[in-house]
């Protein structure tokens, strides 16, 4: 035991110039425990931790492997108190209950453009109605889907509205993707659809640069879609604005099952595009004039404008987190070359984390900061670990007589380890989040990253530079043709067999595993950092369980069971393809169908008719209820029934009775049938006590502090 504790110091020892990197590591872990509480904690819980480590810290002796865990532990502190406080910094009312045919009067705080419609965020809500709420329960945004013929809009304009208003949806089922938990951080207290065209009440100029970045955004967004009416328009939108909702469905599908989703989301690879772009022109323009050259320092004159522009094409994004991500290294990288320091490493993915993690917290539970950072971490500590071989490599080209066909050799070989490497990163997090898995990923990106990178993203540019004099159609012509090129690639590859896979979800212990995994087989440096490995395996090896027999939605509306064969089926009249979609994505199948009772269970008097579904699993009579007039009958008849209408309190004769009040006050529903009984659980009970789920303790406090 103690040559182990030996052993383990002196590897810790010999890494101390990597202790730098588990900093945002530690912020990330007290971040991550905040979202796991079952309940909310304390405002002053957080500051008492921080000053507690702190303390602890001051009291170890400098230097040392405890005053660095000290540390450490101040940084998760504070992770915990940063998310602790800005969950109840953010708190807004948020919708009860539905609210039908009211009139919705907002200033418009965003604008995103559908193919055939828009959808807008907004703020400063005034509702007017029928059970309209008073001023300090109405929330501060809304997010409403508009119909067709929308007029002319615009960010900072203010819009009326006639729509159906209903509250941020729940989890499709427990454990799910959870809407009201991102809703509540962007403040959005309802969202609905449009009843007829909305009205334009007054245009106005947006305020402050936020606002006025997004109306830039949208305008620019307007531009590209008439010069390109097309699908072309759409993902040229995505590229230049990172407005993603005018992308097709298609195009969309394609591009997740070849694996080249990650192009249409500004991130790392299109901020890359544009520094190298940026810096190159300017550095190579500024040679062709000799004297001037001699004069100025071109290569650091180039780093300030590709900051400049980096950050200019960051914020006409709207933010998002890679692109903060992407950004924050980009400065940290172009500021080291102005300091003549090395432009690339961990450390200005750590400090990237750093300013991320601290400006939103809640943003480390999503899958683009996940999947993002996995990846630009993997490429820098492969391209660490393979630098003997590249110098080696380098050394043997340029003993050769035709060298340059060995550097083309190398550039293609290094865009392929590049895209394994990233694939490999990102593709455990995404069978975790989205259950699909891209096996020909590296052969659509080692054909449509360099299509983007040398044709679509130039243009692109060239498309910005011509847009303030109206030329921006001259190069975005041909940059539809790089598009149409990409979509191309994307659908050849998508049809090959195999393509892409559904997986079923993994355990929430899953993400803890392979995330640990992944950072210690990347951050560290000595061959003990291989550990890692062996996790990771454990982490995709981890059963999810046997998915629920009876799955109800958390609106009450939408019946699901899982017949003798394992797959999911929807046994109630209404159905809502999100919701269904979900419940078989979990279960990695590609989608849910009405159940249709096969002649042997006809046979025993199993099956559906006029709003009624009988069903059977082991000893469990079962009855799903669609139509009331049958709900006598089912209570008479069955051990357990759901039921889309009321029942509890008309219901006695069956030993458990779940109907729609029940999803409305605990969410979404899932049963698990076996010989010892049931087991049953609710997506309020998985999410605990919080002030994102509704009818929580926690919310109601949250709306209680002042200046909620």
């Amino acid at each position: 035991m103690l040559g182990a504790r030996t052993w383990i110091l002196g590897q810790l020892d010999a890494e101390r110039g990597r202790w730098m990197l588990w900093l945002p590591v530690a912020m990330g872990f007290g971040i991550a425990i905040y979202f796991e509480l079952p309940s909310e904690p304390a405002l002053w819980l957080g500051p008492a931790l921080v000053l507690a480590s702190f303390s602890a810290t001051l009291l170890t002796p400098a230097g040392t492997a405890i005053r660095a865990l000290c540390i450490g532990l101040v940084a998760a502190s504070a992770g915990f108190g940063l998310a602790t406080w800005r969950t109840a910094d953010l708190a807004a009312p948020v919708l009860g209950r539905p609210l039908y045919s009211i009139n919705v009067e907002g200033r418009i705080a965003d604008v995103q453009r559908l193919p055939e419609s828009a959808r807008v965020v907004l703020e400063a809500v005034r509702l007017k109605g029928r059970g309209a709420p008073p001023p300090e329960l109405t929330p501060v945004r809304v997010r409403v889907s508009l119909t067709r013929g929308a007029p002319p809009i615009g960010v900072g304009d203010r819009l009326l509205v006639l729509a159906n208003l209903s509250p941020p949806a729940g989890p499709a089922a427990p454990g799910a993707f959870d809407f009201q938990r991102v809703a509540w951080y962007q403040q959005i207290g309802g969202v609905g659809y449009a009843l007829a065209p909305a009205v334009v009440i007054e245009h106005g100029r947006p305020s402050g640069f936020v606002r006025t970045v997004d109306g830039l955004r949208a305008k620019i967004t307007a531009r590209i879609l008439r010069a390109l009416p097309g699908p072309e328009g759409g993902v040229a939108a995505a590229l230049l604005t990172g407005e993603q909702t005018a992308v097709t469905r298609d195009i969309n599908q394609t591009m997740r099952d070849s694996g080249l989703a990650h192009i249409l989301s500004i991130s790392g690879l299109h901020i890359v595009f544009v520094v190298a772009l940026v810096m190159g022109l300017l550095r190579y323009g500024i040679a062709l004039a000799p004297p001037v050259a001699l004069r100025i320092d071109a290569k650091k004159i180039s780093a300030v404008v590709a900051l400049l522009v980096a950050f200019f094409y960051t914020a006409l994004a709207g933010a998002p987190v890679p692109a903060q991500r992407a950004c924050a290294m980009a400065a940290f990288a172009l500021l080291a070359i102005l300091f003549d320091r090395t432009a690339l490493s961990l450390r200005l993915v750590a400090w990237s984390a750093i300013i991320v993690l601290a400006a939103a917290p809640d943003a480390l539970t999503g899958a683009s900061f996940q999947m993002s950072f996995a990846a630009v971490v993997a490429l820098i500590a492969a391209w660490e670990a393979a630098a003997g071989w590249r110098r080696r490599w380098q050394e043997r080209i340029e003993a050769t007589k035709h060298r340059w066909l060995w550097r083309l050799l190398a550039g293609f070989g290094a865009s392929l380890a590049t895209t394994l490497v990233a694939s490999v990163a990102t593709g455990a997090f995404a069978a975790y989040h989205f259950n699909r898995l891209s096996f020909l990923g590296v052969v659509a990106n080692l054909l449509g990253v360099p299509l983007t990178g040398f044709w679509i993203m130039p243009w692109g540019l060239l498309a910005m530079l011509l847009m303030p004099f109206g030329w921006e159609k001259v190069a975005l012509v041909p940059m539809g043709w790089g598009i149409e090129g990409l979509d191309a690639i994307a659908a050849h590859v998508a049809a090959w067999p195999q393509a892409a896979m559904l997986v079923s979800s993994l355990p929430g212990a899953s993400l803890w595993l392979l995330t640990l995994g992944g950072l210690w087989l990347c951050l560290w440096r000595r061959r003990w950092r291989l550990a890692g490995l062996p996790v990771i395996v454990i982490a995709l090896t981890l059963s999810p369980g046997r998915p629920p027999d009876l799955l109800m939605s958390e609106d009450g509306r939408v019946l699901g069971l899982r017949d003798r064969h394992g797959t999911l089926q929807v046994a109630s009249r209404r159905t809502d393809r999100f919701v269904t979609q979900a419940w078989a994505r979990r279960s990695g199948q590609g989608g849910a169908h009405k159940w249709n009772a096969s002649a042997e269970e006809q046979a025993l008097g199993l099956g559906c008719a006029a709003g009624l579904c009988r069903w059977q699993k082991g000893p469990w009579h079962v009855a799903l209820v669609s139509n009331e007039r049958h709900l006598a009958e089912a209570c008479a008849s069955a051990d357990i029934v759901l039921s889309t209408v009321d029942a509890i309190g008309h219901c006695r004769g069956p030993r458990l009775v779940i109907d729609r009040r029940s999803a409305w006050h605990e969410g979404a529903q899932a049963l698990w049938l076996d010989e010892a009984g049931v087991r049953r659980l609710t997506s309020n009970a998985v999410r605990g006590d919080r002030p994102w789920v509704p009818y929580s303790s926690s919310r109601r406090m949250a709306m209680r502090a002042p200046g909620a």
